[in-house]
């Protein structure tokens, strides 16, 4: 297998996500604001505050205990910051040292003494939001089905407006604690007494996707909007739920009619949009686009994307002209110059892509732009360039240092070097034995090397963490295929890994192969074509002429062929093809 097919994703390709698009730099989405609330901190410790000056007013002794809380939350000792605050709580009609106390309570998992802590505060300020979110999500947290319930209902009584919100904010903080099923049995119960409020129900439906229960999530986001049929949020959802379910095709025509009957919505558009580009109709999506670009000139986030669907339809003019707009824009001007360069790279400009790359200074960018310039200095045959660079890289991302580990590999890959990249990767696994992007890497080197029962061991480590890696199914499959007779091994992890990436080119092409090598070749041939007009790789074209070579349509095999070598006029899969089947005259 190639290390070319290394993380799925081809190294020019313009989408990199498929699913969504650049944001501005400072654009942050709902799932990564902060939760405004106290409550959210109850997986970190808290922070020392200052209340001494409150307390001065008071009774010495609760002055006391609350200085004695004060040195002991600084110095780690919570449990004695916790009973401090608690008992100047009890003592003084004050809620702030109640809230201090539900917080070090809530943090340190202390359900009783949370409760007792919020009900002293509620009893002094018992319009309190706050309290009512703590006490809710100390019930979660530990299982209370009954207490949840209660504390939630109050919420939803007294924030209407802001509930949605705030069980969101529980439900992602209450989910790190292994309590899905829980919360979406509190939900369920919630629902069933309130059963014409539509947000109740794509609260579950988003739980219901947590569980991994996509039925569930489809029922409970047709609830949502049999309540409420226009509400973009749970068309939205209910988009993605199919999506992800591998009916794509449904997904984008729920969207179209969504869009259709209703007043303009920007929203289902862009969602719309971002679905066409998953499934690869760039064409579609680039109408979108320019609709929304046209309605909204100011949205420079449409712009982009627009650029980006035209390059990858080849429109590079059109790209370039928006991007070149864009360089003016203070937020969107790294992002113009990153594509610019690769816009020159998939054109063979290999200096002015790398020209643009260099130009590329913000930090969130600067790695991907170096990265890609090592690789295409490479691909050049420039190795102590991209080495030197590397050298520059590692100095000023030495965070990064595993990725540009794997980076150093490739390049040694690019060089056959294949035992020293081996090894390079098996030192860095010695000290990172769990890191998913050394071990993937290892084992398309280890393939190379034919070292087969690595390759697998590392794959499957992977999938013990992360049993849905689409990287790890997608290569151990093809691997079994093209170096065993192992072959319904192979099958079960292609079907799974098609199942999460029904589009992906590269899990096409491997399932074709497989095909292919099964005798199936009127299969093969149908994977290898969508794969093929999905990415134009050396690879995926190699595959594709046998295919059609053994089919005995020789002719096509070697137009198909000559076009792609043109392209790629190195690549090692066409050249092993031109020797085993060309040259030889080879048929089945």
């Amino acid at each position: 297998m190639s290390i070319f097919k290394l993380l799925l994703v081809m190294p020019l390709v313009f989408f990199t996500a498929c699913s969504s698009f650049p944001k501005q730099p400072d654009e942050a989405t709902e799932q990564e604001k902060p939760v405004t609330t106290s409550a959210n901190d109850q997986n970190k410790q808290p922070k020392a505050s200052s209340p001494i000056n409150e307390a001065a007013s008071f009774d010495p002794d609760v002055m006391f205990m609350v200085m004695i809380a004060e040195v002991a939350g600084q110095r780690g000792r919570l449990d004695i910051a916790l009973e401090g605050y608690l008992e100047a709580a009890r003592r003084v009609k004050d809620p702030r040292f109640a809230e201090r106390a539900a917080t070090i309570a809530l943090y340190m998992k202390d359900k009783e003494k949370t409760d007792e802590a919020v009900r002293l505060w509620l009893q002094l300020d018992k319009n309190n939001l706050a309290a009512q979110k703590i006490a809710a999500m100390s019930a979660l947290i530990a299982g209370d089905r009954d207490a949840a319930v209660g504390h939630l209902e109050v919420l939803l009584a007294k924030d209407p407006a802001g509930f949605e919100k705030t069980a969101l904010e529980l439900s992602a903080v209450v989910q790190k604690e292994g309590r899905n099923g829980v919360i979406y049995d509190v939900f369920d119960d919630l629902s069933k007494r309130h059963h014409q409020n539509a947000s109740l129900y794509l609260i579950k439906s988003l739980l219901a996707i947590q569980l991994n229960n996509p039925g569930q999530a489809l029922i409970d986001v047709q609830n949502a909007l049999a309540i409420r049929p226009n509400w973009d949020d749970a068309l939205v959802l209910q988009a993605q739920i199919a999506a992800q379910s591998g009916r794509m095709h449904k997904a984008i025509a729920d969207l179209e009619r969504a869009i259709a009957g209703g007043p303009e919505n920007e929203k289902l558009k862009k969602v719309l949009a971002q679905l066409l580009v998953k499934n690869n109709d760039y064409a579609k999506a680039k109408r979108v686009y320019q609709e929304l670009a046209k309605s909204n000139p100011e949205n420079k986030e449409s712009q982009m994307a627009l650029a980006l669907v035209n390059a990858q339809l080849k429109e590079y003019d059109q790209a370039e002209e928006i991007l070149t707009d864009l360089l003016d824009q203070p937020k969107w001007q790294n992002q113009a110059r990153f594509y610019l360069a690769r816009i020159e790279a998939s054109q063979g400009n290999i200096s002015e892509a790398i020209s643009w790359y260099e130009k590329v200074n913000d930090d969130a960018l600067a790695l991907d732009a170096g990265i890609a310039s090592v690789l295409l200095l490479a691909k050049d045959n420039q190795y102590p360039a991209a080495y030197a660079k590397l050298a520059i890289l590692a100095g000023r991302f030495p965070e990064h240092k595993l990725r540009l580990l794997v980076t150093e590999a490739e390049l040694l890959n690019q060089q056959k070097n294949y035992q020293k990249a081996f090894k390079l990767l098996s030192d860095a696994l010695k000290l990172n034995p769990e890191d998913k992007s050394l071990l993937y890497t290892r084992a398309l080197i280890a393939d190379r090397i034919g070292k087969l029962e690595v390759s697998e061991s590392d794959l499957n480590k992977i999938l013990q963490q992360d049993p849905n890696n689409v990287e790890a199914l997608n290569a151990l499959g093809y691997m079994l295929a093209e170096r065993t007779t192992r072959y319904k091994e192979a099958e079960g992890y292609l079907l799974r890994a098609l199942k999460i990436a029904p589009n992906e080119g590269v899990i096409l092409d491997s399932y074709g192969w497989l095909q292919f090598k099964l005798g199936n070749y009127e299969q093969a041939l149908g994977y290898l074509q969508r794969a093929y007009a999905k990415v134009q790789a050396g690879e995926i074209a190699a595959h594709l002429a046998e295919v059609l070579w053994v089919l005995g349509r020789q002719e096509e095999a070697k137009k198909l062929f000559a076009e792609a070598l043109d392209r790629e006029p190195q690549d090692e899969h066409l050249l092993e093809f031109k020797r085993r089947v060309l040259d030889k005259g080879f048929n089945r």
